[in-house]
């Protein structure tokens, strides 16, 4: 096993060298890459960025914001693990908990990993309304789809990288994690979840998620449900691989990277 994460990064000037500092500080038991996706920051993130290339983490750059899906796309892209995973750069996780969420993959018992924020427990909500509009959407996300998850809407989500790739994903922006762990559910898969911390930041702190995405992620779901289902052959662990028919919707996300830093000191 080898893990990719991706951390998508915007205007993240007071937290980016601490979270990944937290990252390469981790003794992971299997080897791990981290690729840092900058979509377009305006605040010094991404002269920031520079220092980390010399110690091994890869640094991809948008010239202009795209939002955080397309950012992801970008990372995954590159990624070269067997697996990869997605951690924000805004502390609310901690990269300590992932040797949790590698150890059903290593082990065997599972190829599909989430890490499940239970309420009241390790955690801190920045509101009530958060953490229960987080419980509605994943409350109709197992309506619709017959499943069982607490937590649909954890960033720390632990998957095959080819699967994740083979999956038609469209959302360029926070849609993608909802249009992610729908589309996998729709295909049959049942993530294995363990328990992670949480130290949730107000909307004063930086946090860019609003009552809008909740809406947005309601609509997502909705029309994963009604694409038609995917055809599924046996994979490891007795966990189904996707071979996804095609969507109704076939518009592909462009993953053009501008690497140059001359070209984003010119942009920024």
């Amino acid at each position: 096993m080898e893990l990719s994460i991706v951390m998508p990064v915007f205007n993240e000037a007071a937290t980016i060298t601490n979270a990944i500092d937290r990252v390469l500080a981790v003794d992971y038991p299997c080897r791990v890459e981290l690729i840092v996706v900058d979509d377009g920051s305006t605040d010094g993130t991404s002269r920031m960025l520079r220092d980390y290339v010399d110690q091994g983490v890869a640094v991809l750059c948008h010239p202009i914001n795209r939002g955080k899906g397309a950012a992801v796309l970008t990372g995954v892209r590159r990624a070269t693990g067997t697996h990869v995973l997605i951690l924000d750069a805004d502390l609310e996780y901690t990269p300590n908990d992932i040797p949790a969420l590698l150890a059903p993959v290593l082990d065997g018992t599972a190829d599909h990993v989430f890490g499940s924020r239970v309420f009241g427990f390790n955690t801190r909500f920045p509101s009530f309304r958060f953490a229960m509009g987080g419980r509605a959407t994943t409350a109709f996300a197992n309506l619709l789809f017959d499943s069982c998850l607490t937590d649909m809407h954890t960033c720390l989500k632990l998957v095959p990288l080819e699967q994740f790739r083979q999956l038609a994903l469209v959302q360029e922006g926070f849609g993608l994690d909802t249009e992610l762990t729908a589309m996998m559910l729709r295909a049959g898969v049942r993530p294995y979840e363990v328990p992670i911390t949480y130290n949730g930041r107000t909307l004063d702190e930086g946090k860019k998620i609003g009552w809008r995405d909740g809406w947005a992620c309601l609509r997502i779901l909705l029309t994963v449900r009604m694409r038609k289902a995917a055809v599924l052959t046996s994979g490891p662990f007795g966990i189904p691989e996707l071979v996804l028919m095609p969507t109704s919707s076939p518009r592909a996300v462009q993953l053009d990277v501008e690497s140059e830093w001359e070209a984003l000191d010119a942009a920024t």
